[in-house]
């Protein structure tokens, strides 16, 4: 995510993040429904344990009315990694109609943001189950609330980062459980719908049209993205004759076109620095909305379309932009972060590509902006926290935690390990981080793992100083640059 200026084979089984969240997990049936998590420090009761899904059949029914609630039917297939007498999912802002639980009907119950479902017979460890929710999805904004549906002048489209793809489906919303994916959506005559991956079919039935999409590579929930509108879909062919889809407004096309057409190249761009493109396809969505931020939702970032339309902004704004969400594929979509305090892994590497980019297209220094980051560290680490420990959002506030310390100030940690290990280790390491996890989700420690490897020596010490210090460490090589202190605060 980037703010705009203003504004059936089981996987290898993933162990939860906290042994309490585990026990949590044995509730016996007699015991009160209550929600779980899987022990996030920033999100506590996001995620459930006891399962690790394996894939989603969404259906969602739209009316042509962006404020009425969609139908729709979620089915999730898992493996269950202990016995379970209940089965938690993150679901809140719609309402439940049934719930089966491989065939049969499970009693359900909500409890504050969780879907609590309790199985007409408990599930074994180590077993297949498949649960199938009808529901409804609100597309109006619920009351302290973010993220989720977001209304466009013609239809919708989804913004679920960081906690918010349970305002839109059941489901274990957490990015440390990807799973694959199957998008199906019945629109009116007349509009078009997009979602993840690439075209798996459309059925017509009378005045609807079924639009399917499916992924061939795991996807966290919060980025997941379905656009519905009147739309056109343009397709060109990127590096390796990689499919790119861009969907936008239909009257826009034309202005829109001169910076769509860009994509392709920004593509081998980025894969000179990190190598292959991850996914089976790439493309821009357009909206027609005022949403204060880009997302990297995956094989199609979502964006503002006065981001293009707007000649406020400079040419290679725009484009350093665009690479901006590029880069999130690589980092942040195909290796994504297994908690939310390893937010900075994803915010600043696509920081990283998109100042790195601005600086070899369009002139504009890459030191110089570091060096102006190194100057406001002190204060963003103040404000927000460290790179690596970011302060908990404010209630009613989960984009909060998109704070300038996981951006500049975390491209800032990769400038300083660039200096500490050299630009030829650390772009060996960049490369070799998106080919060992990709696919899967990672953490710091892993990160802090791979560097010290490659560099040939213990760098716990500097990662340590870096992404949780309080102050920022001195830069290696530039023992000059200064970070101006936190302004005090007046005494009451």
């Amino acid at each position: 995510m980037l703010l705009s200026p203003g504004s059936r084979v089981p996987r290898r089984l993933k162990a939860v993040l906290l042994a309490s969240a585990v026990s949590a997990a044995l509730v016996a049936a007699s015991a009160p429904p209550e929600p779980l998590g899987v022990g996030d420090r920033l999100f506590p009761h996001l995620g459930n344990p006891g399962y690790d899904v394996s894939s989603y059949d969404l259906a969602f029914t739209y009316s042509g009315d962006n404020s009425t609630p969609l139908r729709a039917v979620t089915t999730i297939d898992a493996w269950t990694t202990r016995k379970l007498d209940r089965v938690n999912l993150d679901f809140a802002h719609g309402k439940v109609d049934s719930v089966e639980v491989d065939g049969s009907p499970a009693a359900f119950t909500t409890v504050g943001e969780d879907l609590v479902i309790t199985p007409k017979n408990p599930l074994p460890r180590s077993s297949w189950t498949r649960i199938t929710v009808r529901h409804t999805s609100d597309p109006a904004p619920g009351k302290n609330r973010d993220g989720g549906w977001v209304r466009t002048e013609d239809g919708l489209v989804l913004a679920n980062q960081a906690d918010a793809a349970h305002l839109v489906f059941p489901c274990n919303d957490h990015p440390s459980d990807k799973a694959m994916f199957t998008i199906r959506v019945t629109t009116p005559e007349g509009y078009t719908a997009v979602a993840n991956g690439l075209p798996a079919g459309i059925v017509q039935n009378g005045g609807t049209t079924t639009w399917v999409y499916r992924t061939r590579h795991p996807m966290a929930t919060e980025l997941t993205q379905i656009s519905v509108g009147r739309s056109t879909v343009l397709h060109r062919t990127g590096p390796q004759d990689l499919p790119v889809r861009d969907v936008v407004p239909a009257e826009d096309h034309a202005v829109l076109e001169p910076w769509l057409a860009r994509t392709p190249a920004q593509i081998a761009w980025m894969e000179s620095k990190v190598g292959p493109y991850p996914f089976e396809t790439y493309g821009v969505l357009v909206a027609s909305a005022s949403t204060g931020f880009q997302l990297e939702t995956q094989t199609l970032s979502l964006f503002e379309k006065r981001l293009f339309t707007d000649a406020a902004y400079p040419e290679w704004y725009v484009e350093s932009i665009m690479v901006h969400e590029l880069s999130h594929q690589w980092f942040g979509d195909s290796v994504s972060p297994r908690t939310w305090s390893d937010l900075w892994l994803s915010e600043g590497h696509a920081t990283w590509y998109e100042a790195l980019y601005a600086e070899e297209k369009a002139n504009r220094p890459l030191e110089a902006r570091m060096k102006a980051a190194y100057s406001a560290s002190d204060r963003w680490r103040e404000a927000g926290g460290p790179p690596a420990l970011p302060r908990p959002p404010e209630p009613g506030q989960k984009a909060g935690i998109f704070r300038p310390n996981v951006y500049d100030g975390a491209a800032l940690v990769l400038y300083a390990l660039r200096q500490e290990i050299g630009k030829q280790n650390f772009e060996r390491l960049e490369r070799t981080w998106v080919r060992s996890h990709r696919d899967g989700a990672a953490t710091t420690a892993d990160f802090q793992r791979l560097a010290s490897d490659i560099a040939g020596r213990d760098l716990s010490g500097f990662f340590k100083a870096w992404l949780y210090g309080e102050k920022t460490p001195p830069m290696p090589g530039h023992p000059d640059w200064k970070s101006e202190p936190p302004a005090k605060t007046a005494k009451k």
